[in-house]
């Protein structure tokens, strides 16, 4: 069954009664609906529902405030219909996906110990993977409510392939299972591409690669691309993260092919005294960054995943202390 959803003062598309939310069908009919995180996180696919019903899936998503739910704003990404229904939202050409997403299964093919607390998890599915280089699926853990959001680290493929680096989340019941109780051979569903922080191949510009955490993936992803398709003079690849163990890069980029010169790798640490024995960059990863880059910064492409913190310094440092013109940074925000 499919319930009709109507666009007040534009288009119109359908939504699965049986899988799909309200964003997820929007997107796979091709419409720019506004959003970022698709998990109730970030509050981008806010929007106003005017006739029908709909069946909220997570009441308590930190991506609207309370204001947002006096005002009887919803969540696309959280929303389901119960049937017909029109809706008021601001959709724009930026967010009409750059792939179609697609829901399918896929069986756990291996797993690899990166870190003591980050896996990669490499998924095989019947279809061909499709997606670009910096985009995310939506990843639904056995024995858990709801999907998890996470990034490929490898690249379009017609064997069907889809990796992951995964942080394990003290407490996350979504990476608990993924960790502990998915099994080589098993299946899970998987729902993708999206994300809008993919790599512009048409820019000629120096390309920053900013990773923190399991913003790892994303980055890989982006670099192993750029560097294949020639496109980019120069990369300058940052690792930021606690300490040294939880560094994992360098061995993921030696290993891409053709890498020579045009790759600079920058790890750098935060949980690190005078008394340890590291030698290489200490503090912040924003921070890092402008120490390191010749300026003027406006003259690079950005691309960026970390933790909301380590999004919202650089945004920061790049807007507004270096005037980087916004077309030239490219995230996506997970809350």
């Amino acid at each position: 069954m499919e319930h009709k959803i109507v666009i007040e003062g534009g288009d119109g598309f359908t939504v699965s009664a049986e899988e799909d939310t309200l964003l997820r069908g929007a997107l796979r009919a091709g419409i720019g609906f506004p959003h970022e995180c698709s998990v109730g996180g970030c509050g981008g696919c806010r929007f106003d529902l005017v006739t029908g019903e709909m069946d909220t899936l997570w009441a308590e998503a930190p991506g609207l405030s309370e204001r947002d739910r006096k005002r009887g704003k919803r969540l696309a990404c959280q929303s389901r219909p119960r049937g017909d229904c029109t809706i008021r939202v601001r959709c724009a050409d930026e967010y009409r996906p750059a792939v179609a997403p697609r829901r399918l299964q896929a069986r756990l093919q291996a797993k690899r110990q990166l870190t003591p607390d980050m896996i990669e998890l490499t998924f095989c599915a019947d279809q061909p993977a499709l997606f670009l280089p910096g985009q995310y699926a939506l990843l639904y853990p056995p024995a858990t409510t709801g999907a998890r959001a996470y990034s490929m680290s490898n690249l379009s493929n017609a064997g069907g392939l889809w990796q992951f680096v995964i942080r394990r989340v003290e407490g996350g019941r979504g990476s608990t299972a993924l960790f502990d109780h998915l099994g080589i051979g098993e299946a899970l569903v998987l729902d993708g591409p999206y994300g809008h922080a993919f790599l512009r191949a048409d820019s000629r510009r120096e390309i920053v690669c900013i990773a923190g955490g399991s913003g790892l993936a994303p980055m890989v992803s982006i670099a192993r691309a750029a560097l294949a398709q020639g496109a980019t003079p120069r990369l300058h690849f940052f690792d930021g993260a606690r300490k040294e163990a939880d560094l994992c890069a360098k061995d993921i980029l030696d290993a891409i092919p053709g890498t020579g010169t045009q790759l600079t790798y920058t790890p750098v640490l935060s949980a690190v005294d005078g008394g340890d024995e590291w030698a290489g960059a200490r503090g912040f990863v924003h921070a890092e960054v402008e120490r390191r880059l010749p300026l003027p910064l406006d003259q690079y492409e950005f691309y960026f995943a970390g933790p909301p913190p380590m999004i919202e310094a650089l945004q920061t440092l790049l807007m507004i202390g270096h005037h980087v013109p916004y077309q030239q940074i490219h995230f996506d925000r997970f809350v």
